[in-house]
């Protein structure tokens, strides 16, 4: 069930004022590895990890509730980083790990700048992190702390973004804000098709129809299955999150 701020106030005139409120109450925002490395598309950028810490402080201040899964990529990304060279599995179980250690640094990061957060992970690890129990995050976002999700499901040959959207699910978010390396999603590759289109808005069935990568298959039949919209946009400006939760019209919704 949405809960979606009430965006009018009825004024001492008896009018209705628009009021600047957050969209959405509750979010699961989706971050790629990648993103946190800057640049250098390898490693951490403790100046961007910042940045996008500043903007998740404004939005729980806000009275937001955020769920965050991050992605590994920066370090390893499973099956690619991994190739012919090992078995699947346990190259997918390596890139398991690297999105804790994304999942550490952001935590950190938010700590500092005075943060609650608490991160939980699909495959225990009790020295470091809560192990991922459903009601005890729901318990967390309630209370205002952030809550940062870890080792994707816990299973091998499931990518970061099915973990994002079956955590949503599992949370009840509004919607899942999936911040990446490119602002909307598009009928081909930008960077390959100068004549490529974006679209404001998409059906699931379209991005299925079309083949467009914006997540993987599974992750897109979960999202539709659920019915949970997935906001795809950029991080370059991590104010873009903000305007995201607000209710601003930038990059693509799917639903």
């Amino acid at each position: 069930m949405c809960r979606c701020a009430e965006p009018f106030l009825k004024t001492n005139k008896g009018a209705y004022a628009i009021m600047d409120q957050p969209k959405y109450k509750r979010v699961l925002l989706k971050v790629s590895g990648e993103a946190l490395a800057g640049d250098a598309s390898r490693g951490l950028d403790f100046e961007v990890i910042g940045r996008v810490c500043d903007v998740i402080k404004e939005c729980v201040d806000m009275g937001v509730q955020i769920g965050i899964v991050v992605g590994g990529g920066n370090f390893w990304r499973g099956k690619k980083d991994g190739g012919e060279n090992m078995v699947r599995v346990r190259a997918d179980h390596m890139g398991m790990l690297a999105t804790v250690i994304n999942c550490l640094a952001v935590a950190d990061v938010l700590e500092q700048k005075n943060v609650e957060v608490r991160v939980q992970t699909a495959i225990q690890m009790q020295q470091i992190a809560e192990p991922y129990i459903r009601s005890k995050a729901i318990r967390h976002l309630e209370r205002g702390r952030v809550v940062i999700f870890g080792c994707g499901t816990g299973n091998p040959f499931f990518s970061t973004d099915t973990g994002a959207v079956l955590r949503a699910a599992e949370i009840d978010a509004d919607v899942i804000l999936l911040a990446k390396n490119i602002d909307g999603v598009y009928n081909a590759d930008p960077n390959l098709d100068p004549k490529a289109v974006k679209y404001d808005s998409i059906s699931y069935d379209d991005v299925l129809a079309q083949h467009l990568g914006v997540m993987d298959f599974t992750a897109t039949s979960l999202s539709m299955d659920n019915k949970i919209p997935v906001l795809l946009f950029a991080l370059k400006d991590p104010e873009n999150i903000k305007r995201a939760i607000m209710g601003e019209k930038i990059g693509t919704i799917m639903n």
